[in-house]
């Protein structure tokens, strides 16, 4: 099955994947925040700005989880909101968490969201069960201390035939990679996480913070070669 990028209710979807994929681009740096859906559940990821824009583009409908991949204001900018409005409980590193809770302990760069409480703070490893679906959590260090991806291995979806799929927040990027220069990045750190990436199987399609799709398969001849 080979992946496709179609327009979709004011948004844009991928077919291909072992689940339903839909996302819109918001913000001054065009921000992805991506709705997944399985047989019977909803995710919302990184709602970035403008929660209006994603509580109509739900429809009414209601998420069962919503991600957060790291603290910084541009991914977490409506999260507050759409937590209260939608009582979707909210699932991030138990590092970055202390942050997104108490926006003052960072430097604004920009910006600052809403304090958010989150619901379940997840660790290396933790496996995130969301309806039929079972993540696995993957603490990425390097664009923030407690940056974290999520994968999703086909047999987990509602469609196993379909591409695994990895939400990759602003670690890894089509062609490139999150950076390191703000408080709490490291270079040292990004090397070790996408190396740890580099690991998963070429079939995974990879949905990053910005910017456009991109596939492991891909970024094994660009990003993996060039920094693992």
């Amino acid at each position: 099955m080979s992946l496709e990028l179609v327009r979709s209710k004011g948004g844009l979807a991928v077919k291909g994947a072992c689940v339903d994929i839909s996302f819109l681009v918001l913000g001054p740096i065009e921000n992805n925040t991506y709705f997944i859906s399985g047989k019977d559940s909803l995710i919302v990821v990184d709602p970035s700005c403008q929660a209006k824009k994603i509580l109509d583009f739900l429809g009414g409908k209601k998420p069962d989880a919503i991600f957060a991949t790291h603290h910084h204001h541009d991914h977490v900018g409506a999260l507050a909101e759409l937590r209260e409005k939608t009582g979707a409980p909210v699932y991030a590193s138990a590092i970055d968490a202390k942050i997104i809770e108490n926006p003052d302990l960072y430097p604004s760069y920009g910006g600052k969201a809403k304090a958010c409480k989150v619901d379940k703070r997840l660790r290396d490893k933790d496996k995130v069960k969301i309806g039929g679906m079972t993540w696995q959590a993957i603490l990425t260090p390097g664009h923030t201390q407690g940056g974290m991806c999520f994968y999703l291995p086909g047999e987990e979806g509602s469609d196993p035939s379909g591409w695994n799929v990895l939400v990759s927040g602003d670690t890894l990027f089509c062609g490139s990679i999150g950076r390191t220069d703000f408080k709490g990045g490291s270079m040292p750190d990004m090397q070790r996480s996408l190396r740890r990436l580099a690991q998963l199987p070429d079939r995974t399609l990879v949905l990053p913070g910005h910017n456009a799709l991109t596939t492991i398969a891909d970024e094994q001849k660009r990003v993996f070669r060039y920094y693992c």
